[in-house]
């Protein structure tokens, strides 16, 4: 046994599939669900700004006072609104108590008034989202882009609209799982019109509208039935990693999503879900092999060295026989392509 999980292990630093022990490679090979984070991890994790739509200012006072509020933030879709901004020239606004509001946007003081980035939920819930402004929300969310509303406390300012186009290679992710037997979920903050075009195009089922801790949720309520696994990239996606069964961190995610996860991918390629889970598989079969190996030619020994028909000489050497087997038999693990589809 130590033998082949040391030969997966190797096998799977080699190729980018880093994983903490036996005990994630027997979790790995045991999953029967993958719950994807969709930004980061199932998209690039670079939205650019495709439309601003303007309702009480021109565009370049929309980008202005949306890149106020943003300044200072990391999260992709400010780093998108402040390279759009300034881009397009947009002046620069002063902005002061600037603050997250967790899974509704953001607020700062900007020329001094108070002024929100936010989704149209939360302008909704503030009573400055009219009918002519919904409708174009849900034109855009509905060709798969995140919407976002920038707003002073009575008035729309405008929209825009960002677009994380999805990685080249996850809809044949989830081709790959589908082959495996395992299904596919992905977990998002977007709104449920925004998830379902994007999901619709990779072919993976969604929910949509979670704040971290509904991933949390939706993560237990998962578990309770099935062995899952959950990857993602996040800082919000630390407790989701921690729930799951086992927990899959992207190369280009954070430190905390590292470190909380059980597991890493290096080379940040949707498809190596699949190629760990086929690693993962690959060892706890050579597992059962090994020990198949050796309890059998034991078994065979002792019955004929009771029976007279083999000596003691005999039954030691075959002992040893069977370690130098079952460890070449391990050692084949290393020459396993986790690529390579069955």
């Amino acid at each position: 046994v130590p033998a082949s999980i040391a030969s997966a292990l190797s096998s799977g630093a080699r190729r980018g599939l880093l994983m903490k022990g036996g005990a994630v490679i027997e979790a790995a090979a045991a999953t029967t669900h993958v719950a994807f984070d969709k930004t980061g991890t199932l998209t690039h994790g670079r939205p650019r700004v495709t439309d601003v739509v303007p309702i009480s200012g021109s565009e370049t006072e929309v980008l202005a006072l949306a890149a106020a509020v943003e300044a200072g933030s990391s999260h992709p879709l400010a780093e998108a609104i402040l390279s759009r901004a300034e881009a397009a020239g947009a002046p620069f606004l002063a902005a002061t108590a600037a603050k997250a509001l967790p899974g509704k946007g953001a607020e700062a003081v900007v020329e001094g008034e108070t002024a929100w980035v936010g989704s149209p939920r939360f302008a909704g819930e503030r009573g400055v989202l009219d009918d002519h402004a919904l409708r174009a929300v849900v034109g855009m969310e509905d060709e798969g882009k995140t919407v976002v509303a920038v707003f002073r406390r009575s008035q729309l300012v405008g929209l825009v609209a960002l677009r994380d186009e999805p990685r080249e290679d996850a809809a044949r992710a989830v081709q790959q799982l589908k082959a495996l037997g395992i299904a596919s979920v992905m977990l998002t903050g977007d709104n449920r019109r925004t998830a379902a075009a994007i999901s619709a195009g990779l072919g993976i089922d969604h929910r949509a509208e979670l704040m971290p801790e509904g991933k949390v949720a939706a993560i237990r309520e998962m578990t309770a039935r099935d062995r899952v696994m959950m990857v993602g990239d996040g800082i919000n996606d630390a407790p989701a990693l921690a729930t799951a069964h086992i927990g899959v961190a992207m190369g280009s995610g954070t430190d905390v999503a590292l470190e909380t996860a059980d597991a890493a991918i290096l080379r940040n390629r949707v498809t190596d879900v699949a190629g760990k889970i086929r690693l993962a598989r690959a060892a706890m079969a050579n597992i059962r092999q090994n020990v198949a190996i050796a309890l059998g030619l034991k078994a065979v020994f002792l019955v004929t060295t009771i029976l007279g028909i083999t000596g003691l000489w005999i039954a030691i050497l075959a002992d040893t026989g069977a370690t130098v087997l079952v460890t070449l038999n391990a050692l084949r693990l290393l020459a396993f392509d986790p690529e390579r589809e069955a």
